[in-house]
């Protein structure tokens, strides 16, 4: 039978996204430099504007020691301004300081909650919330497994519920955005490091902890998800993701899918789909979309021009002309997802240590990469519109990629290979075929079988 979270193929087609005029993508950072700056940001703002980019996300931490104190306050208070100023729109991704702060901590997703509460009253220009950082990864958030059972998607959906009630509290107007997804996961609670959950298995998980509460309202506006590229193949083109259930730049169908499994006829708005179909489950409203706040290819280090840098290289990289490369393609890739409505570059500026990030746009020493000027370019040319054939999606209810293979052999018998592009399973049947081969019938039910659906499997 089929899994709940199916992948969806993307196909390009010439077809119109819905009756309503699309918002252009918004582009900007995930930074912190500015805040941290002693001009208050002035000059990152600054070079923000001459990139073409209008948002910088900034993390806000909750400390489940102080659940009441706004950490780091006095930098906050000195860079709004600043960013107003420039015209910069504040995205805060409000994270739990140690992760497990919510969930070990009495009424810890109540007190997360009333926490971004606190920061949507003190800092009423901000309208968009991240609630959370990466909760499908250990680094951010614990447990994710109790036994063999993956908990963290459950345990953060409580916590995303609270906190958008809270928020709407505040201001309707408010964005929340959920989830905040790392690209990958293995999924394995014994795994021997890292022991995480892939996208695709959270927003499952999420979905189900949401149907089981029996809410009747949303529990987010916007879906924030992290298409870093493989970090065990950092030079792989763009158009190279991942294996399902994981995902990356080119599997965004994939988790559009996810969520319509996770969410179609609850109150929690899916994404909306080509043919003009504006189905978001059974509320009135708009439709899911994606924010992009992080992703980022780091660029090698030349041996001579690492004055500015400490310590030693810990991932692959690319070349610079390949960042830039990659960069322009994918602000003209995104830019034609009707899905997608923000990209975030991680970082505008490398970290210091080579341990750290090395994919900004500016160099450790303040000189400026191939990318700077590639992203600039491409920001210029598009608008933040596509000029291109925009890429449609539209759910599936059936197994993706089912294929049976007939011609396979053990030995001298007989046998068959049934693949398929998601987890799923099949049932096998033996059918009298006569001297002429199966009848018309026969094979109309074995075509019926590959094309899938709920309950439906395979029939050779």
């Amino acid at each position: 039978m089929r899994k709940p979270a199916a992948l969806l193929t993307i196909v390009s087609l010439a077809l119109a996204f819905g009756s309503t005029a699309r918002a252009e993508v918004q582009f900007g950072v995930t930074e912190d430099a500015g805040k941290y700056a002693d001009d208050g940001g002035a000059a990152f703002f600054s070079t923000l504007a001459d990139l073409g980019m209008t948002q910088n996300r900034i993390v806000v931490f909750w400390n489940a020691a102080e659940p009441t104190t706004i950490q780091e306050q006095a930098f906050l208070d000195r860079a709004m301004p600043q960013a107003a100023l420039h015209g910069t729109r504040i995205l805060f991704s409000v994270q739990p300081l140690h992760p497990t702060d919510v969930t070990s901590t009495p009424d810890g997703p109540a007190l997360f909650a009333a926490y971004a509460a606190l920061l949507a009253r003190t800092y009423p220009q901000v309208k968009d919330f991240i609630v959370g950082n990466e909760p499908n990864q250990p680094r951010f958030w614990q447990p994710q497994f109790v036994g063999r059972r993956g908990v963290s998607a459950a345990a953060y959906e409580q916590t995303l519920a609270l906190t958008y009630d809270a928020l709407k509290d505040v201001d309707p107007t408010i964005r929340v955005i959920g989830l905040g997804l790392s690209p990958r996961g293995n999924d394995n609670p014994r795994a021997s490091s890292n022991v995480s959950t892939s996208p695709v298995r959270f927003i499952r998980d999420l979905g189900a902890a949401y149907r089981a509460s029996g809410r009747t309202r949303p529990i987010m506006d916007q879906l924030a998800f992290h298409p870093y590229p493989n970090p065990s193949s950092a030079d792989d083109p763009l158009t190279k993701g991942y294996q399902w259930p994981n995902a990356g730049v080119p599997n965004l169908g994939r988790i559009k899918q996810a969520v319509w499994d996770a969410f179609n006829g609850t109150a929690q708005p899916t994404f909306a789909e080509a043919g003009g179909s504006r189905r978001v489950a059974s509320v009135a409203g708009p439709p899911l979309s994606l924010v992009l706040d992080e992703t980022g290819w780091q660029a090698a280090i030349p041996s001579d021009d690492r004055d500015a840098y400490t310590g030693f290289e810990n991932s692959k990289t690319v070349s610079e002309s390949t960042q830039a490369r990659i960069y322009g393609d994918l602000i003209r890739r995104v830019v034609c997802d009707p899905g997608v409505a923000a990209l975030d570059f991680f970082h505008l500026v490398d970290e210091v240590a080579l341990a750290g990030f090395q994919s900004g746009l500016i160099r450790a020493d303040g000189s400026m990469r191939l990318s700077y000027d590639s992203v600039k370019s491409a920001i210029a040319e598009t608008g933040g519109e596509c000029l291109g054939r925009e890429t449609s999606w539209r759910h599936l209810t059936s197994v993706d990629g089912a294929r049976a293979d007939f011609s396979a052999r053990m030995g001298t018998r007989f046998g068959f290979r049934v693949t398929a592009a998601e987890a799923a399973g099949f049932r096998a049947g033996v059918f009298r075929a006569g001297r002429r081969g199966l009848a018309e019938t026969d094979r109309s039910a074995i075509a019926a079988a590959l094309a899938g659906g709920s309950g439906a499997g395979l029939v050779v």
